[in-house]
């Protein structure tokens, strides 16, 4: 991207995570180096050591961590020119006389650099933001901690960074200032949080996973900023298992296996001829759209693959609506009569109050699911997918409209009305540190739904929990961990396991691969679409990633702003989009190829010129 080759910012040199108790280190003899204008993508599969070698470096893991190994800070206003420093041991800071090691730095030393000096984008949503605080009140916090601002240049500072982060203008701004937490989509709290990490230009970013929860049009604005920020001078490291965010932003790639690198190099050369078997597996995992496999003139055009429909039957696009019968069979005496949905949505209208305003969160959406059959639905955040998707559970109320699931009217239900489609209804949610109680081991956690719906006995609840770890590749003694013991990737397999506990009718899938790497994702994308045929369940598949949904869903409907603007069969719907907004959508794909999608971006921003 010809971006800068200097000396580094930060510089880790042999640096290894240890946690008490464990039989392996999490990561060991890790070096790497941060250089200003330049994007260090770290990569790996969910539990590799990515985050841990990362947060260790900052002094950001919990006491019964054991970091070894430096981390050493260089740059103006680095503590170290106030005589914390230390010199370089590995030399790769020659030159530049003392930077601030921070591994084993006293506290107010770290307290110092963290924010000011080196800011952090947190994986976990949940953990990063005050459920107490306003968006606005937690920024300023930041800015105030570092600066001598005055409460209205604060105040600027605030609306400044959150307009930066794509989060609007004007009233739209002072809205989502005054909001808390829960009163934004993922997305949204995702694009605070780098506004959180921005606060007072650090020159070093460390970006956990900064695009998991974001539509594909707002993580090409974030990945759009990383690039400005980088034309700034600042370094910063992304972590991700997003192979096509690595292929659209980094300049070098470094891939992590078992808490050690296996390969690193510039990523051009990383993606075109990959060394190590693991790293060529990690890029043979990630989904592509089929309409952007051979990109150029006509692509759209394409005749698309056959796609999964109701029971997992294979059918082409246009060949009408799948039978959906819970075992998948087929009849062979001509099209068999279309079933009853399972679930029908009618005018539905969800409706928002903060003080005096009214916000239609979604408005005058019909749809209906099949027995069987994946129902993808895609938009970008704040569109009223999770929304939607709670009013099918009777978590949301609804305004106006008809919602019924297996012919149970949900819009307005008492909870003795709701408690049988609950019990045949399983929910994977957004943020699985929110949806898992940190109290509570995995194995309790996953047995929950049998506890609370009864039928199983104590022996039969263990095997229960054994039989649905191992079946989303967990092993039965994960059981006995606690959530905070468990990687991102890790406990959104847990909570998709609870999920499919009571082998549910109807499953409702809130972003469930978002926090999973791409092989991982891989797996639990091969295992839902083996459980659906095994047990014929109708999934309502809420997902940013389009190239997930082409994999997954027989029929998608896009929203934008509360509003369904498309509907079909998803091969369709996703090579040849009637829409401008759908198109818009798939043109913000990144491809996992450096050199096609450095095409595709230039001719994305060509068209918002």
């Amino acid at each position: 991207m010809g971006r800068g080759t200097g000396a580094p910012a930060l510089s880790l040199r042999g640096l290894g995570v240890t946690f008490a108790g464990a039989s392996a280190p999490a990561s060991a003899d890790v070096d790497l180096d941060l250089v200003p204008g330049r994007v260090l993508a770290l990569v790996g599969e969910s539990g590799s050591g990515k985050s841990v070698t990362a947060m260790g470096a900052l002094g950001l893991l919990a006491p019964t961590a054991h970091v070894t190994g430096s981390a050493v800070l260089y740059g103006p206003g680095s503590p170290g020119s106030a005589g914390y420093g230390h010199q370089d041991p590995s030399g790769s800071g020659a030159g530049r006389g003392a930077g601030t090691e921070l591994v084993g730095a006293p506290r107010h030393v770290l307290d110092d650099v963290r924010g000011r000096l080196v800011g952090t984008v947190f994986q976990e949503l949940a953990t990063a933001l005050d459920p107490l605080g306003t968006i606005a009140s937690q920024i300023g916090e930041a800015v105030r901690a570092h600066t001598r601002a005055t409460r209205h240049q604060v105040g600027q500072r605030v609306r400044s960074l959150l307009g930066r982060v794509g989060l609007g203008a004007g009233e739209q701004v002072e809205r989502i200032a005054r909001s808390y937490p829960h009163q934004l989509s993922g997305g949204q709290l995702q694009r605070a949080c780098i506004a959180l990490a921005m606060a007072c230009d650090p020159p070093v970013l460390v970006a956990d996973e900064p695009t998991t929860a974001l539509d594909v049009t707002v993580q090409a604005g974030i990945l759009d900023l990383l690039r400005s920020l980088t034309k700034e001078g600042t370094a910063v490291l992304l972590i991700t298992h997003d192979m096509g965010v690595v292929a659209d932003v980094a300049d070098t790639v470094v891939v992590m296996r078992h808490g050690r690198v296996v390969e690193r190099g510039g990523v051009r050369q990383l993606f075109a001829s990959p060394r190590h078997p693991y790293t060529r597996e990690l890029l043979a995992a990630v989904p592509r759209l089929d309409s952007l496999r051979q990109e150029g003139p006509g692509a759209a055009a394409r005749a698309p693959r056959p796609v999964v429909s109701a029971g997992c039957q294979v059918r082409s696009p246009g060949s009408g609506p799948a039978s959906g019968s819970g075992s998948g069979s087929v009849s062979g005496s001509g099209p068999s009569p279309a079933p009853e949905p399972l679930v029908r949505v009618r005018d539905l209208d969800v409706v928002y109050r903060s003080g005096r305003r009214r916000v239609h969160a979604v408005r005058g959406v019909s749809l209906s699911i099949a027995p069987g059959e994946v129902l993808g639905l895609v938009g970008e955040s704040g569109s009223g997918k999770s929304t939607l998707a709670g009013t099918l559970t009777g978590l949301v109320p609804v305004a106006a409209g008809s919602v019924r699931v297996g012919g149970t009217e949900v819009a307005g239900a008492r909870r003795r009305v709701l408690a049988p489609v609950r019990r045949t209804t399983g929910v994977v949610y957004q943020d699985p540190a929110s949806s898992l109680n940190p109290r509570r081991r995995v194995g309790a956690s996953v047995a929950e739904p049998l506890v609370v719906h009864g039928g199983y006995d104590a022996a039969a609840r263990r095997a229960r929990v054994r039989e649905l770890l191992e079946a989303v590749r967990l092993p039965a003694a994960y059981a006995q961990r606690y959530p905070h013991e468990m990687s991102g990737g890790q406990r959104q397999r847990v909570a998709i396991a609870r999920a499919l506990a009571l082998g549910p009718r109807l499953v409702v899938a809130d972003e469930p691969t978002s926090a999973l790497d791409v092989s991982v994702q891989a797996v639990v994308l091969d295992l839902l679409r083996h459980l659906q045929q095994e047990l014929g369940f109708a999934c309502l598949f809420v997902s940013h990633d389009l190239a997930v949904v082409d994999a997954v869903a027989g029929r998608t409907v896009v929203l934008q702003a509360g509003r369904v603007v498309e509907e079909g069969a998803t091969a369709q719907v996703l090579a040849a989009p009637r829409q401008e907004y759908t198109r818009r959508l798939v043109a913000a794909v990144p491809l996992p190829d450096p050199v096609l999608q450095a095409g595709r971006r230039e001719r994305r921003l060509a068209a918002t010129r």
